[in-house]
Formats: C-alpha cells, sequence, structure tokens
C-alpha cells in the first residue's frame, strides 16, 4: 500500500490556532517531514528516528514548536529533514527540492503517511509546495490541510478588517521589491518584511496609508506597531505589514 504526504499548516503562531484537523492528521501520521533553512545544518535529506534529531534542530522550526504542545507525541514520530536554503539560485535550488522530494517518495512508496509541517498556510508563500508539486506529479497521494494564514491573524490582532466592499487585497513577498505595489488600490499585505525593513519603511513613507505591523505574530516575542516611526532597523523574518488606503 501507497502512503500519503500532508502539507500541514500550523497557523500563524499561537498554537491555540491550529486546526482540528491539523492535529488529527499530525496525530496519526508515520512521521514529520521539517523543511531546514541554514544551508550548513544539512546538505541532504536526513531521516532521524526518535532521539536521533538534534533538540537546537527541533527548536529552529517555528512549525514544529506551535505544533507540539498541541501534539506532544510528536516527540516519538522518526523526523526527515529537508534541506531548504534560503536563495535564488534556480538551478541550485531545483536540485535540492527534486532531492527532497524524491526523499519523501521513498518513504511514500513504503507505506508511510508523511507530514510535512508548515507555518501559516501551506498555499501561500509555502516551502511545501516544492516539494507538493513534485510528489504529485509522481503520481502519489497529496494532501493540504490549511492553516490560519499570517495576514488574516495580523488584521486580527489589530482589530480590522483586511477588506471590505469592493476593496481588493494584494499579497507581496518584501524581498522582491515593493515600490510598484505600493501604488496599486486596496488592501496591501507585505510579507516578511523583515530582512528588508529599512528599504520597505522608505517606501512606504512616501505614500499616505494606515500603518498596521505584527512582528512574530501569535509567539513569545510578538511585537505590534502602529506606528511606523517606532518599527526598528533590525526586526524578525516574520514582520508582517499591512497597508491600508487613507481614506
Amino acid at each position: 500500500m501507497v502512503g500519503k504526504l500532508y502539507g500541514v499548516g500550523t497557523g500563524p503562531g499561537d498554537p491555540e490556532l491550529m486546526t482540528l484537523k491539523a492535529v488529527r492528521v499530525i496525530q496519526e501520521c508515520d512521521m514529520i517531514a521539517l523543511p531546514i533553512s541554514k544551508k550548513e545544518e544539512i546538505e541532504e535529506p536526513v531521516l532521524w528516528e526518535m532521539g536521533e534529531i538534534r533538540e537546537e534542530t527541533l527548536k529552529r522550526c517555528v512549525a514544529y514548536q506551535i505544533a507540539l504542545p498541541n501534539v506532544p507525541q510528536m516527540r516519538k514520530k522518526p523526523v526527515l529533514c529537508l534541506p531548504m536554503p534560503m536563495c535564488k539560485d534556480k538551478e541550485e535550488l531545483k536540485s535540492i527540492h527534486d532531492k527532497d522530494a524524491d526523499a519523501v517518495a521513498g518513504l511514500l512508496l513504503k507505506g508511510k503517511k508523511v507530514c510535512f509541517l508548515t507555518l501559516g498556510d501551506p498555499t501561500v508563500y509555502s516551502t511545501y509546495l516544492y516539494v507538493h508539486k513534485r510528489i504529485q506529479e509522481m503520481g502519489l497521494p497529496v494532501e493540504i490541510v490549511s492553516g490560519i494564514p499570517s495576514f488574516c491573524a495580523v488584521a486580527a490582532k489589530h482589530e480590522i478588517g483586511l477588506v471590505e466592499n469592493k476593496e481588493a487585497l494584494y499579497v507581496i513577498p518584501s524581498s522582491y521589491g515593493v515600490e510598484g505595489a505600493l501604488r496599486l488600490s486596496g488592501t496591501k499585505v507585505l510579507m516578511k518584511a523583515g530582512g528588508q525593513m529599512e528599504k520597505v519603511k522608505e517606501e512606504i513613507k512616501k505614500t499616505k496609508q494606515k500603518f498596521y505591523m505584527v512582528e512574530n505574530c501569535g509567539m513569545p516575542e510578538e511585537k505590534i506597531y502602529t506606528d511606523i516611526q517606532d518599527v526598528p532597523k533590525d526586526t524578525s523574518y516574520y514582520s508582517l505589514i499591512i497597508l491600508k488606503e487613507d481614506v
């Protein structure tokens, strides 16, 4: 019997925002798959049995830490660590993602249910999708389990609506530049703005828009901002900004 790959969204940071389905799927799976972003940590997919994986690796995996209070039995499951370095070299990334998918496929063909944990929702700028598409192309079973997207959680923190009536919503990856996007009419969500914060702030200041930001939403180190002047130069990778037209 062939196994199945599940891409499970753990939500934005607060364990209480995980869905019941996400918890159930993690409980029922045979093993956990985790993306490892630091290239020096692993260069090839590695399967660690219970107790073999380094504790510091698990601590750096935000999605794992979010799910752990709800599914403590995860500690008894084998963990497949998949290298997912943050780089923009297309050929290098293709090679890495191919190897990751092959490692997952090998387990599925052995009848294993594999649960790939990802922060937020698996369909929004998620590393999971690179593996999902390849497993699909191989004709193997896959399923996406939705999680609450970070921009919905940030809007809730500020007690605002994202869009109303005829307003449009734009979700923008900040690492690729925001200049043109800021001129769009509607609500703008700037994802993962931390690495480009100074540049992003300067561009926002050129416009007249209502500013809302949360750093590390739902996590213990969460910080909420409503004034762009209060945002420090160095912020977390998990910094999300919402801009609404000032009408």
